[in-house]
């Protein structure tokens, strides 16, 4: 790996916690410019990544090199704390006013009172924080704390900055407001950034590269449309919502092309998998149509079954549709088109999804 052409890189990072290892990371690195999300279930060690990488918490083994220089030495670390911030889900603000709060690393940084002064109204602007400026930070409401802990980190200009779900428990509009902001600023400046977050659409929207964790290890690492359309094993699958993940054998495959044997169906999927290779079959919700006529002769899909509707879920302006088509599958479809369909619990529909929309995964792949 080129560290030079790194901001920062791990090597054979490891933690453990009372004789138990809890965060194994052989290596990882981040690019200048990187906007890197960390997704996994509570406890698979993104905070903890987060920590050890700023030396909060003491690493068993490994190295942490910024800029191809790895820190060893007190003082080493300490520099490379300068170049850093983090954004905690808790803002944990002192008791003082929102001005005194932005300009308070600035100050422990040892900036000049002229810059830390046009540095603190430059991001008070910024995110929407100047009328506030003299306010205590005790009278804050929730998102307008979150906005000033932005504007702190912001403001002492970082190379690298880490997010540790900043935007937990906020309402829909102020989370999507901050995160429009934040990602605004981080793309003007160039900065690197990490973002620890449970929002798979935060990650979509704000990622250049998706790391998912799981027990303290990394077990996928790629583009966002590659972890989320392509994931390596079933554990991933399911994480990042895969509704529909089916155990089959592959019957035959020429050329990539694909038939599965699915129960008593076939399936057509795209892949590599060989004859006779035991697959999980995985499709997302969002790509399987649903219609009331037999749409064999009007769809390029390959792959239409008779269904029932079995159960009806609400998800904001979709509606989850759970089909029986003699093995389970999952749809997404708009409440206009629930509507115009006429659908209800129990409606027999047809189903249909391209051969392309079904990842196949070798059942001891990944």
């Amino acid at each position: 790996m080129n560290q030079s052409a790194n901001v920062l890189e791990l090597q054979d990072l490891t933690v453990s916690r009372g004789g138990v290892r809890i965060l194994e990371i052989p290596s990882f690195a981040l690019r200048e410019n990187e906007f890197v999300s960390l997704i996994g279930p509570n406890g698979a060690g993104k905070s903890t990544l987060l920590l050890a990488i700023m030396g909060l918490i003491q690493s068993e083994s490994g190295s942490v090199w910024h800029r191809g220089v790895e820190i060893q030495s007190d003082a080493s670390r300490l520099a490379f704390r300068r170049k850093i911030a983090m954004v905690l889900q808790e803002p944990l603000l002192f008791d003082s006013t929102v001005y005194e709060n932005v300009a308070s690393g600035l100050k422990i940084r040892g900036v000049g009172r002229a810059e830390t002064r046009d540095r603190v109204l430059h991001y008070l602007e910024r995110f929407k924080l100047s009328d506030l400026a003299r306010r205590s930070a005790r009278k804050l409401s929730g998102g307008e704390a979150r906005r000033v802990s932005l504007a702190r980190a912001f403001a002492v200009e970082p190379e690298i900055i880490f997010f540790d779900e900043p935007f937990a428990n906020l309402d829909a509009p102020t989370r999507q407001s901050l995160t429009e902001d934040m990602d605004r600023i981080i793309r003007d400046q160039g900065i690197a950034a990490i973002l620890v977050t449970h929002d798979q659409s935060e990650a979509l929207r704000l990622s250049s590269r998706v790391v998912v964790l799981n027990g303290g290890k990394v077990v996928q690492d790629g583009s966002p449309a590659a972890v989320m359309n392509a994931p390596v094993n079933e554990f991933v699958a399911n994480f990042v919502g895969m509704e529909t993940i089916l155990e089959g054998v592959v019957l035959s495959n020429l050329e990539l092309q694909m038939a599965v044997r699915v129960g008593e169906h076939e399936i057509d999927a795209i892949g590599s998998p060989l004859q006779g290779e035991a697959v999980y079959c995985c499709i997302r919700p969002e790509n399987v149509t649903v219609s009331l006529r037999d749409p064999a002769h009007t769809t390029s899909a390959r792959n239409v079954f008779p269904a029932r509707i079995v159960e009806i879920a609400s998800l904001g302006p979709f509606l989850r549709l759970r089909l029986d088509c003699g093995f389970p599958l999952t749809s997404f479809v708009t409440r206009e088109s629930f509507a115009t369909l006429g659908l209800s619990q129990g409606t027999r529909v047809y189903a249909s999804f391209k051969a392309t929309s079904v990842h196949p995964i070798g059942k001891r792949g990944g």
